[in-house]
């Protein structure tokens, strides 16, 4: 859904984390959130990486999403150059199970502020954005309540089934 108005920036810092934001996008795309994707390396491409993440605002983006790995520098740098809300999503890298990405972008000094989820979680980085967006956009507010309804409409289908069939059923019906 990448399109001419975007309102949400979606970054990465390497092309190898583009398969960890594809579910983030999907959702962005599923509740017809105008997006649009890009690398900005704060490492490789410091320069491009500030000119983006200067110029975000300004061209209606309202809220990035970046994701990072290893020392994962990515959102927190894109966080100090704009005005914007910043989603770090840490991404599981080759070492220490993502927990260097994790710590890298939560552990942001006072001043500069990163909003951070969960390794590998674009979903909720997504899903972030979008609560944000509903913050001012009634639409985007609603379509959060719908799914937040189904959700909770699934867990309670499953509650059910399981009190009806018994564990050792239930286990065999997800094993199938």
């Amino acid at each position: 859904m990448a399109q001419s108005t975007p309102l949400v920036l979606v970054t990465m810092g390497s092309d190898s984390d583009l398969p960890v934001l594809k579910a983030g996008i999907d959702i962005l795309t599923q509740f017809g959130v105008p997006w649009e994707v890009d690398i900005t390396s704060a490492h490789r491409t410091p320069a491009r990486m500030a000119e983006v993440a200067t110029q975000a605002a300004g061209r209606g983006i309202k809220v990035i999403i970046a994701a990072a790995g290893g020392a994962a520098h990515l959102p927190g740098m894109i966080a100090a150059y704009t005005p914007l809300p910043v989603i770090g999503v840490p991404v599981k890298a080759t070492h220490l199970d993502g927990m260097d990405s994790l710590l890298s972008i939560v552990q942001m000094p006072r001043g500069v502020p990163t909003a951070t989820v969960g390794i590998n979680n674009s979903v909720n980085a997504a899903l972030l954005a979008i609560r944000f967006l509903g913050a001012f956009m009634p639409e985007m507010q609603e379509k959060m309540v719908e799914y937040q309804a189904q959700n909770e409409k699934q867990v309670q289908d499953k509650a059910s089934r399981l009190r009806e069939t018994g564990v050792d059923a239930y286990l065999a019906q997800m094993n199938t």
